[in-house]
């Protein structure tokens, strides 16, 4: 948005436009009025948005914390406002309506942009912090504040000096405020119980709404304030709750933000003559202005933040947070414009201001907090499963999702995952996968955040069923019949950097493993599709960078069935193994699951025959990666050897019942590849596989694996999800084990594979 109102001013007379012809010929006299009105009607529906993002329950459920922050925010830097309009009306503003000119001061002063804030903490990672949760509440505040003095100063503003014009404009105000709570309000919520979840919206909806919006302007604009508080006073009591809200904001927002907005900074722009500004006077009037802004807002921020005890590098980033002015001072400086309570180089200074304090924010903030601080390399040791079981300590595991269709077969692998009944064994991160596109909405942004952010668990009892309520009942149902402590998390960002959300949030709660969904699904036929390709490049990203290991579950049906804690809960699961640090890791996690009462695992470990010869094919191996070394081969023999005395010991456990083990161990000596596959193919009525990506060994190093275009899940998972050799229809988990200095092998990868695009290109807006 910035850089549209950039453009504006380079084509008004700032720039561009100090030649007449240039304005006459590309902004003609005639086409300014077409010009203006298209603004204006785009921000009365930006102001509807701007509404839609303010929940009035979720400002009663503000914490004193960040109410105080609030009410420092917008009361310390509007008496600084009141200060600079007598230092501004005694030099360059000689003439203007005092009382006016005070409050508009004021408010542009302690302004604080909430949809413009939202988005520099989505962009900056910041969104779902303890930070971003307070300036987001705070921003809230401060917007309502904020618009309530505006429509006092627009009031006081008005062509009749007559005190009585004023007190009816406030009183038609407040007249039209509660008309619309008290009538408008039940006949939208009406509307919203029509459009039930997962159900194309009616467009004479929409056209309703968007009717009611302009009508609500007209009224607004008939009493005296201005056109677009009618807008705003929907937005706000608008019902956040349920499909209709979310699917307005679909198909209003593009409309705004890609036509309209841009036509708004235009008109802006063309107001804007930084000429004006001249002399010393000005120039120190301009450093004046930005130093009460920036002055006012950060200390008040930073000042009660301390004494509420938040840290002073968090307080510091509240302050700085708390200054963004954007597109929201725009259009109060625009208002006091058109009222004639702000002249030409007023006007521009603001301006000036404005685009200052918003260009500011995001490297200060970045400067003075950097949540992403890496763990001391004490604090952070169990980053493999093979590591947690030898320490015995709690498994930490981060499930990452894009959508509820993900909820069932994560449950499922939850249930698996949690071994025996010792009590606190088991911590799970459910983290929600969401992309920030262009076109984000930050009413959507911050509707996640409210839902899935501190407390965790939604307490709101109103029936709501949106996906995210789905998500949070789902979790909590399994946590309560459990004993596996579930938390749901939410990694808001581009697709592009998503994977350093899940890997900072890997390594903030020092998980053992971070368990992807496969960028492919399976159709009814059998068939896969791709679900989106960006998934793929963040599987890819993770497996690079992650502070832990990694695996990709390669869902067939696991979670066909959704049976939380169950005793009727029951799978077969099988470990191909070869040999290597990913395949230990994979036994491992196999060895976890066999704790629990309702898994059959049976462990199939392939050696070669001394007639074993390597085919001929045409694979890129690095070889000393492809075989195992000798202190390889003495640790897998090593987790080979506690297998066995896990057997033993259920054996023991059961030598008093007719039960049989429930574990089974098969050494299989192979001669060649097809005894291969025809060992898997025996094994192909499991519900699920557990592979290592990289499995070394002379078995392992030269299996045949036909082209394939998913490299990250390794030879043994191409075979078993693609290849004609083998077919199943059970789930694969290909895991990667951590290692500290883990260079990616090339095996059973062709040589065309290999060159992929390195980076991840944002994705285009929807």
């Amino acid at each position: 948005m910035a850089s549209y109102f950039e453009g504006g001013i380079l084509l008004g007379p700032s720039a561009l436009g100090k030649s007449s012809k240039f304005l006459t010929t590309v902004f003609p006299p005639r086409s300014l009025t077409v010009l203006d009105t298209l603004a204006n009607l785009g921000l009365i529906f930006f102001l509807f948005l701007v509404g839609l993002e303010l929940d009035p329950k979720s400002l009663k459920r503000t914490g004193k914390r960040a109410l105080s922050i609030a009410l420092a925010g917008i009361t310390l830097p509007f008496i600084f406002g009141i200060g600079t309009s007598f230092a501004l009306r005694s030099t360059i503003a000689d003439g203007v309506s005092k009382a006016p000119f005070l409050v508009f001061m004021g408010v542009a002063l302690s302004i604080t942009a909430f949809p413009v804030l939202a988005r520099i903490l989505a962009e900056i990672k910041l969104l779902t912090t303890d930070v971003g949760k307070i300036a987001l509440s705070a921003a809230a505040v401060n917007d309502v504040a904020a618009w309530i003095l505006l429509a006092l100063a627009v009031a006081l503003s008005g062509d009749g000096n007559s005190p009585l014009t004023s007190l009816w404009v406030f009183l038609a105000g407040c007249g039209f405020v509660l008309f619309c709570i008290f009538v408008v309000q039940p006949g939208i919520k009406l509307i919203a119980k029509r459009c039930p979840e997962g159900e194309p919206v009616n467009e004479l909806y929409v056209c309703c709404t968007l009717g009611i919006v302009l009508a609500a302007s007209f009224v607004t604009d008939l009493i005296g304030i201005h056109a677009l508080f009618g807008a705003f006073v929907i937005g706000v009591i608008f019902p956040k709750e349920g499909n209709f809200a979310n699917a307005l904001v679909e198909k209003v927002e593009d409309l705004v933000s890609g036509l309209f907005l841009p036509l708004y900074f235009v008109s802006s722009g063309l107001k804007t003559d930084v000429a004006t500004i001249q002399g010393a006077q000005s120039w120190g009037l301009l450093v004046l202005v930005i130093f009460n802004a920036c002055f006012g807002k950060i200390v008040g921020t930073v000042l009660v933040s301390l004494y509420c005890k938040v840290p002073l590098d968090e307080s510091l980033a509240l302050g700085f947070l708390m200054n963004t002015k954007g597109l929201v001072e725009l259009i109060v400086l625009n208002i006091g414009k058109d009222r004639g309570v702000l002249n030409d180089q007023i006007f521009a200074i603001m301006v000036l201001m404005a685009i200052f304090t918003t260009f500011m924010t995001t490297p200060l903030v970045l400067a003075v907090y950097k949540p992403g601080k890496s763990l001391a390399k004490g604090d952070y040791q169990n980053r493999t499963i093979e590591e947690t079981k030898k320490s015995n300590k709690p498994l930490r595991l981060m499930f990452c999702f894009q959508s509820i269709m993900n909820i069932p077969t994560i449950v499922n692998l939850i249930e698996a995952s949690r071994g025996s009944n010792r009590k606190e064994t088991l911590s799970v991160y459910a983290m929600h996968l969401m992309e920030l596109s262009e076109r984000s909405s930050a009413v959507l942004m911050a509707h996640k955040v409210r839902k899935n952010g501190l407390p965790f668990w939604n307490k709101d009892k109103t029936g709501n069923n949106s996906s995210s309520d789905m998500v949070v009942v789902a979790f909590e149902a399994f946590r309560r019949l459990s004993r596996v402590s579930v938390r749901p998390m939410t990694a808001i960002s581009a697709m592009a950097t998503i994977h350093e959300d899940i890997c900072q949030s890997a390594e903030r709660k020092s998980t053992a493993m971070v368990i992807l969904p496969f960028h492919k699904h399976v159709r009814l036929d059998r068939t896969w599709e791709t679900t989106r390709n960006d998934y793929r490049w963040i599987n890819k990203k993770v497996m690079e960078e992650a502070p832990c290991s990694v695996a990709i579950l390669v869902d067939r049906g696991l979670g066909g069935t959704t049976r939380v804690a169950s005793s009727d809960f029951s799978l077969v699961i099988t470990v191909l193994f070869f040999g290597g640090n990913d395949d230990r890791e994979a036994l491992a996690f196999a060895m976890r699951m066999a704790e629990h009462p309702g898994i059959s695992l049976t462990v199939v470990r392939f050696i070669p025959s001394e007639e074993f010869k390597p085919e001929n094919v045409k694979l890129e191996i690095i070889e000393d990666q492809a075989s195992c070394s000798g202190d390889t081969k003495l640790i897998d023999i090593e987790a080979i050897s506690d297998l066995k005395a896990m057997i033993e010991e259920q054996e023991s456990s059961l030598s008093n019942s007719d039960s049989e083990s429930l574990i089974v161990y098969e050494e299989k000596i192979v001669k060649c590849y097809k005894e291969v596959f025809e060992v898997i193919k025996e094994c192909s009525k499991s519900n699920l596989f557990l592979v290592g990506k990289s499995p070394e060994g002379s078995v392992a190093s030269g299996l045949h694996v036909e082209r394939s275009d998913t490299p990250e899940l390794g030879p043994i998972g191409n075979l078993l999800t693609a290849s004609e050799n083998v077919s199943t229809t059970a789930s694969v988990l290909v895991v990667q084990q951590y290692t500290a200095s883990r260079v990616l092998p090339v095996v059973g990868v062709t040589k065309d594979i290999t060159t992929e695009k390195s980076l991840v290109e944002d994705s285009e807006s929807r």
